[in-house]
């Protein structure tokens, strides 16, 4: 993997990724960028203990603009984007509206692929292999910022989900707190391990492995299941065999591994709803499935007890019917699911038969 380090106009950060060792990046930001002016304020809850991001300047950011000027596509025919290059493999940047900055962290975007129309699981297995790389290297530079405690990955897909930019993309947080639901894990696994004298999430894992018919897809070094307690309707867990912390502990073999094992899972999501033949009383079928995929890391401090691992998870239900979080999961924080986690492997082992 080849790394340059390249900035935008406003003076960001910018960073191409590439297996083309020869591959040169050099081109110039020629817009006319105002410096950016973002000022998070971190507010504790005190109910609750939470910590609440207050990113009001993201109110300005781009929304929804047409495919002739998205941001994310290469600086090209004329139109300047957020990647000065007329091509590239993959490139991450600072957001240009980060919900964290300065103190309060570091926001980056994550292109996945130059082809706009694409999406993660149309990629190679070597360019899921140089995201893999990319993910890997933020982890490790963002861990070593001063003040940064947790390092999140994550990608959004799919308008229902929220997203405001069509592009194949994913975001990396860099947060100076250790986020709710690691704090809810930690908890667990250090009772797991007073009850027990083992690890909690070692034993989740053999407990997958033994129970099969929640198992969606295996390899040498991982394995991806439904967790017993789902909280979407289709929700898969991926770990690595071997307990580590993040992605900078995982070894070649893994890390050569994961690409095959996780563009299975993406292709297997987006067949639980075959796109039925037009109908003249409706025209269209259900978009590719909506997910929001996210890399669970453990945190600076206190996390020796955590496990790397990937959640994936769909709000779709049906081909026409959406998982709302209502009254109970937003208001109460008491998640309903409406399909049997047992149901839901047995449906993501049939979608590619």
């Amino acid at each position: 993997m080849k790394k340059t380090l390249a900035k935008l106009a406003d003076g960001r950060e910018l960073i191409y990724f590439d297996t083309d060792q020869g591959a040169v990046r050099d081109a110039p930001d020629l817009r006319p960028l105002d410096p950016v002016d973002s000022r998070p304020e971190l507010r504790r809850d005190e109910a609750t203990g939470d910590w609440i991001t207050i990113a009001s300047h993201r109110q300005n950011r781009i929304y929804h603009p047409p495919v002739g000027e998205c941001p994310l596509c290469p600086s090209r025919d004329g139109r300047l984007s957020e990647i000065p290059a007329a091509d590239y493999e993959v490139a991450v940047f600072e957001n240009r509206f980060p919900s964290l900055a300065g103190e309060a962290g570091r926001c980056e975007v994550v292109c996945f692929t130059p082809d706009h129309e694409a999406g993660f699981a149309d990629l190679t297995p070597a360019a899921a292999r140089l995201v893999l790389d990319a993910w890997t290297d933020r982890t490790a530079e963002l861990s070593a910022l001063p003040g940064v405690e947790q390092v999140y990955c994550f990608e959004n897909r799919g308008a229902e989900i929220g997203v405001t930019l069509a592009h194949p993309h994913g975001q990396i947080y860099a947060f100076p707190f250790v986020t709710p639901r690691a704090a809810k894990m930690t908890a667990a696994a250090r009772k797991h391990r007073a009850a027990t004298g083992r690890n909690l999430f070692e034993d989740l894992v053999a407990g997958a492995r033994a129970a099969t018919e929640r198992v969606v897809t295996a390899g040498e070094h991982w394995t991806a299941f439904v967790p017993y307690a789902a909280r979407w309707p289709y929700e898969v867990h991926l770990y690595p065999h071997r307990r580590v912390p993040d992605l900078t502990c995982l070894t070649e073999a893994e890390r050569a591994e994961f690409p095959g094992i996780y563009l299975d899972l993406l292709r297997r999501f987006d067949r639980l709803f075959p796109v039925p033949e037009p109908q003249p009383e409706r025209p269209q079928g259900p978009a590719p499935t909506p997910y929001i995929s996210a890399w669970h890391q453990a945190p600076r401090t206190r996390g020796e007890e955590l496990a790397l691992h990937l959640e994936l998870f769909t709000i779709r239900r049906t081909p026409d019917k959406l998982k709302f979080l209502a009254g109970t999961e937003s208001g109460a924080e008491a998640f309903i699911n409406d399909i049997a986690p047992e149901t839901a492997a047995r449906r993501l082992r049939e979608a590619l038969a």
